[in-house]
């Protein structure tokens, strides 16, 4: 039995034409596929001045992230009832609040201190310069402080600039 010419130009035709529309259609579904969240910058100061102002005093021009660090673009990898936050960033104190911070005794002594590796979201945002101090019994009277949940981290600050430079995690049980 022999071929019908037509038969084998349709097959072909839908071939060649149905090829290009599968490539569009997974690319398509692919570019519509829920991608991870990057961790956008936030500059307001309301949550930070809520958690801060009872040991930092009021905040200006802050730069920070604050992210469930157990979300792995919106899917946990392990079911947990325990939510981890982070809030790292960088805030100006009122003029004098870090120098008043670092003279008070009961925090005890303040070193100088190499900050920890920030996010890349945050990096332009940090001052290249900053002669960044810290002291445990600082953070220790910080963690005190806290009521709503179990808290750990550090805070740096430079005098010059009343930076304080904070990377604190909270657990919420």
């Amino acid at each position: 039995m022999e071929a019908q010419p037509g038969r084998t130009n349709r097959r072909r035709f839908l071939l060649i034409a149905g090829l290009p529309l599968l490539a569009v259609g997974g690319l398509t579904a692919y570019a519509a596929w829920p991608q991870p969240d990057r961790l956008q910058v936030r500059t307001d100061l309301e949550p930070l001045n809520r958690r801060f102002r009872p040991y930092l005093g009021e905040l200006t021009d802050a730069h920070w992230l604050g992210h469930d660090i157990d979300e792995t673009g919106g899917d946990r990898t392990i079911p947990s009832p325990d939510s981890r936050v982070r809030l790292v960033g960088v805030a100006r104190l009122a003029a004098g609040g870090a120098a008043a911070i670092v003279r008070n005794a009961d925090y005890g002594a303040f070193t100088p201190a190499a900050p920890s590796a920030a996010p890349a979201e945050l990096e332009p945002h940090l001052p290249a310069a900053a002669a960044w101090q810290h002291s445990p019994g600082f953070d220790a009277y910080a963690h005190r402080t806290q009521s709503e949940a179990v808290t750990s981290g550090e805070y740096l600050f430079d005098t010059v600039r009343d930076l304080v430079r904070f990377d604190v995690l909270y657990l919420y049980t």
